[in-house]
């Protein structure tokens, strides 16, 4: 689903837009009632309409209308950009991913939130901080994520810990059952970022620092990454295919057959449990030496700087955050919910018995740099790895971790 994008030429916003930092803008600034819009990515499992109609029926003055975006993260991020930094108000809710908080914060494109009006307190607390920039509450959080490994039962006894187990488990299938061994999102965007950040952490290492201020990657444990990915493509055990995948083509490859193990978000659980039944397995990320280490991920409900209807949209935001709403999302939808309680009821256990290591995985997952210029460190992160898988070249892992390093220090030089 990606394609290497363009940068967006930074665009300096109009006076009277305060940006992070100003001390123009109120706690909340939000006023103006009526018909709002909702853009965030496309509703892949067709869950949102019925919540927005509860809405609709209740407030008939100020419907809110869904704008599917497309479903690749870069892409909606820059259909969003282009959107607020023409000033524009036809985008009122915006769904967005949690590591965007700091840019749109810092440009002026969504208004700060008061705590107060949200329970918080009973939401998952790293899923809370991918909220929160420079002290100030930016969104509301709405789904969170932490990647997983979907494995097939009856092809494995015992689901692996390991990389080296991955490895072995994965030789063995694709020789005996002629299937793909293991998968992730390795096309050369956002998810190959989260991809290769979830191998570093899971051989111990980190990329940046959590503030986003400093490069911590130590060459030698990004080639032990990298490495994993190499060595799976060259053993076979990871498809050559996998390269063109994003998060549906994995869903898919697994779901289908393809594979006996795929990395991918919870949202894939319900498609994949109504195709493979009993088959199913889902366990945490294996790492190096024990249980590998998640990308914190999900989605934050933030409002326009430029919406005329701003009241509605907090509104909004607050019955779309509920606990009856959050259920839903998790029943209806197969996406993390926010609030901590759901992950111990019982019943959804019952329904959904991966939440306890959902739960375990989220609160060990670590969140991706808060920076203005995430985008960019992605983007270097992505292509460096992408390179160095589709076109195998002299170079070691070792070097491909160094160069990237130094290209990542550049720009946190810069900003």
């Amino acid at each position: 689903m990606f394609r290497l994008l363009p940068m967006l030429l930074a665009v300096t916003l109009a006076a009277g837009c305060s940006a992070a930092g100003d001390e123009g803008g109120g706690e909340t600034g939000t006023g103006g009632t009526g018909p709002i819009t909702f853009a965030t990515g496309r509703d892949t499992t067709a869950y949102l309409q019925p919540l927005l109609d509860r809405w609709n029926q209740a407030h008939p003055a100020e419907k809110v209308t869904l704008l599917e975006l497309p479903e690749a993260a870069d892409e909606q991020r820059a259909q969003i950009a282009a959107n607020l930094q023409a000033q524009s108000s036809r985008y009122d809710v915006l769904g967005l991913d949690v590591v965007w908080t700091a840019e749109f914060a810092e440009n002026g494109w969504i208004i700060p939130l008061e705590r107060g009006l949200f329970p918080l307190d009973r939401f998952l607390p790293p899923v809370v901080e991918t909220a929160v920039y420079k002290d100030k509450l930016w969104a509301v959080p709405y789904t969170s994520n932490a990647g997983l490994l979907y494995y097939r039962k009856d092809l494995v006894k015992k689901p692996p810990r390991t990389w080296a187990e991955l490895r072995d488990q994965s030789r063995e299938i694709t020789k005996k059952h002629d299937i793909g061994g293991y998968a992730g999102q390795f096309l050369a965007y956002e998810g190959l970022t989260v991809n290769f950040s979830e191998a570093v952490q899971s051989a111990g290492g980190e990329i940046l620092s959590r503030d986003g201020t400093e490069v911590t990657l130590d060459p030698a444990k990004g080639g032990i990454a990298l490495d994993f990915l190499l060595q799976g493509l060259r053993e076979g055990w990871i498809p050559q295919e996998s390269l063109s995948y994003k998060e549906e083509e994995t869903r898919l490859a697994f779901q289908e057959g393809r594979l006996a193990f795929a990395r991918n978000w919870p949202h894939a659980y319900g498609p994949a449990r109504a195709e493979l039944g009993g088959k199913l397995g889902v366990t945490r990320l294996p790492g190096l030496d024990g249980p590998g280490s998640s990308t914190l991920g999900g989605a934050n409900l933030a409002i326009s700087a430029f919406s005329k209807h701003q009241h509605t949209a907090q509104e909004f935001i607050r019955y779309f955050t509920s606990l009856e709403n959050e259920r839903r999302v998790l029943t209806e939808g197969s996406f993390p919910p926010v609030w901590t309680e759901l992950y111990d009821d019982p019943e959804l256990i019952k329904r959904f018995p991966y939440l306890p290591v959902l739960k375990e995985s989220i609160l060990a997952a670590r969140p991706r740099p808060v920076s203005a210029n995430y985008n960019q460190l992605s983007l270097v992160i992505a292509s460096s790895v992408a390179k160095a898988l589709g076109n195998p070249s002299p170079e070691t892992a070792d070097d491909v971790a160094a160069s990237m390093k130094s290209e990542l220090e550049e720009i946190i030089r810069t900003q």
